[in-house]
């Protein structure tokens, strides 16, 4: 088992002064609310080690929810991520936690073949039991925030998968949203909790050392909590560290649209002063690995770019969405024509998985990926010339409200 360090990259902001006492397997900083009915917030920080801030800003909304337990209409979990990769500064020991949530993983939780694989697989089984423990219990919406930093600096920013439902939850707070990150990644937690009937928010709150990311931090939960009516206005309004957020204008949405994959083997380098949502243009060099120069694709925005040592995303590239494509979106998804859009031509269901949707594009050429995306599919691979797309599940209706409603 080796443990794998990070650089601290420096910044201008004040760092953070305030050390998390994390114990290793314990991710549980505060239950809260846990004998009333209503909405379920879950709260989990520092799923990357080297990414602290999260735990320390739940750790302070923890103290003060102990001081108001009367004034909430719902549960509230708040939980650390990777604790053994945090009490060591690093981002993980063997393997990213932020990638351990497949199919494969999942089937084989508890096992002790998963458990003996990496520290991650001891990880993901204690998380996964008290996420299932929480989830079994919930008759009402459950909403997931999960806390993140970036190695540049930036603006904080919210990552969203792309069904309805998390669009709703994300446009109540004022932040610049991402949409369609979890297309570029295979085994995030948010994926496996949003494919579990949750509404989930990522949100990156600024470097990964700044205090000023602790506070952000901070002012989501408190948002989060008031968005998802479990406090009032007037609980909400008496912390002050939510005006961090609240007093900011509403920015765009953006979806991403190209991921810069690497490996240690790369060599990748990136360019210095990118900063989150710069832009950049189409041949831009923007980093170097052992084949030369990495240019741009595309133009548009640089997102995440990537300035520590670890890491399998060397840089993301974003664009703006227009509005117009959005509200039409939802009205398609909205009256159902995503059920049926299996009889245009060159589009079969795929016999062995009725969620999984092929497309020849040789037949269906005026059905790019742009379309299948406003009717709620998310893309899972290209073969030749078939494109393999799904359903986003849980797209519109939540199973904890009809779990709800069956039991009276």
């Amino acid at each position: 088992m080796q443990v794998i360090d990070c650089p601290v990259i420096s910044h201008t902001s004040e760092p953070i002064s305030t050390t998390t006492d994390v114990v290793e397997g314990d991710h549980l900083i505060g239950a809260f609310g846990v004998r009333t009915s209503g909405p379920t917030l879950i709260a989990i920080g520092s799923i990357h080690g080297n990414e602290p801030a999260g735990a320390i800003a739940l750790e302070r909304v923890a103290a003060r929810l102990s001081e108001m337990p009367d004034r909430l209409k719902g549960r509230v979990y708040l939980l650390v991520g990777n604790t053994r990769a945090l009490k060591m500064g690093a981002r993980f020991i063997d393997d990213d936690l932020n990638r351990h949530w497949t199919p494969e993983n999942m089937s084989r939780v508890s096992s002790e073949e998963l458990l003996a694989a990496s520290s991650e697989g001891a990880e993901l089984t204690e998380l996964d039991r008290v996420l299932d423990s929480i989830l079994v219990t919930a008759n009402d919406e459950v909403y997931v925030v999960d806390l993140h930093s970036t190695s540049a600096e930036g603006q904080p920013f919210a990552t969203v998968g792309d069904t309805l439902r998390n669009r709703e939850f994300a446009r109540q707070f004022p932040l610049t949203i991402l949409l369609g990150i979890e297309e570029q990644l295979k085994g995030t937690m948010l994926e496996y909790l949003n494919n579990a009937g949750a509404v989930t928010l990522g949100f990156e709150g600024g470097s990964h050392r700044s205090e000023q990311t602790a506070e952000n931090h901070e002012a989501i939960v408190w948002l989060a909590l008031k968005n998802a009516g479990i406090i009032d206005h007037t609980t909400y309004r008496d912390n002050s560290e939510s005006k961090l957020l609240s007093g900011r204008e509403r920015e765009a949405i953006y979806e991403v649209r190209y991921r810069h994959a690497i490996t240690p083997e790369d060599r990748f380098v990136m360019n210095p002063g990118f900063n989150n949502f710069d832009p950049i243009r189409a041949g831009q060099v923007l980093a170097r690995d052992k084949n030369g120069d990495v240019k741009a694709v595309e133009s548009g925005l640089i997102l995440m770019p990537l300035y520590q040592r670890l890491g399998e995303d060397g840089f993301f590239i974003g664009r703006r969405v227009a509005p117009f494509w959005l509200w039409l979106s939802a009205l398609l998804r909205g009256i159902g024509i995503q059920k049926i859009v299996d009889v245009l031509p060159g589009v079969s269901e795929d016999p062995d998985n009725p969620e999984t949707l092929i497309v020849n594009t040789r037949v269906a050429r005026w059905f790019p990926l742009q379309v299948f995306h406003l009717l709620g599919f998310r893309r899972r691979r290209w073969i030749k010339n078939k494109l393999i797309v799904s359903r986003r599940k849980h797209d519109t209706k939540s199973p904890f409200k009809a779990r709800q409603m069956l039991n009276g």
